[in-house]
């Protein structure tokens, strides 16, 4: 996991770069240039990476511990859902996905199940504080490609130590378990996008920018934004 500083660090570096190489083409996406060479540094890591680890995992894995895995950091997301769905004044919600972590931790083998969802309680949107930020009047600021870590804005950059200080994995005393948590949780979520790359046309780099800038205006609106970019991209809310 990174550390706050080094995130800093990430952004400083992206904004000096990208202020001084790189003109305003949209007013979204002002770094363009400098997002589009870290963008194919990305796509080379996956490439040779990333995706061949996701394909293996899928290989290997029987299907009840894929679906194992996804329950686990699904119900792990929860707390950071609860803790912003407070911060936002989502107070329905809030409880909703208190009872949704409370059910599965124990009475789900720790969230392995998700007997939540069989008790008619299924996962409700995500919310960060990303979304928080916005929500308390943040603008959402340039468009920004990440070193590994992928697409992200501005604000959301800001809310990531936000989540990252409430997610449960980050108290595990054990380092290499909390690692290797948090290796498996991107393995999870990249096996998981496979099929979705089939949805990719035209410039890579505009559709993946478009998409999303898009899934983050759903998120912060409730689901109140109409897609006038097509297809069906639920997959890019683990982004």
């Amino acid at each position: 996991m990174l550390k706050v500083g080094a995130l800093a660090a990430v952004c400083l570096v992206s904004f000096l770069t990208g202020c001084a190489t790189a003109p305003a083409t949209t007013p979204e996406d002002p770094w363009e240039g400098m997002n589009r060479a870290v963008f194919r540094f990305n796509d080379r890591l996956d490439y040779w990476v990333a995706k061949p680890v996701a394909k293996g995992y899928l290989a290997i894995a029987p299907s009840f511990v894929e679906t194992g895995v996804d329950n686990f950091f699904s119900n792990v997301s929860e707390v950071p859902n609860v803790f912003n769905g407070i911060l936002q004044a989502k107070w329905k919600q809030a409880g909703y996905d208190s009872s949704r972590f409370l059910l599965n931790t124990f009475a789900g083998l720790g969230g392995l199940v998700d007997v939540a969802a069989e008790a008619g309680l299924p996962k409700s949107q995500r919310e960060d504080f990303g979304q928080t930020l916005r929500l308390w009047g943040v603008p959402q600021g340039p468009y920004l490609v990440l070193p590994v870590l992928g697409p992200s804005t501005i604000t959301a950059l800001a809310g990531l130590p936000v989540d990252w200080f409430v997610s449960p994995t980050s108290y595990l005393s054990n380092e290499p378990l909390r690692y290797g948590l948090t290796a498996l949780d991107y393995t999870n979520i990249r096996a998981g996008l496979l099929e979705a790359e089939g949805l990719v046309s035209g410039d890579k780099y505009l559709f993946y920018r478009e998409a999303y800038l898009q899934n983050r205006a759903f998120l912060v609106n409730d689901g109140t934004v109409e897609d006038t970019f097509g297809g069906d991209l639920e997959d890019f809310d683990d982004f």
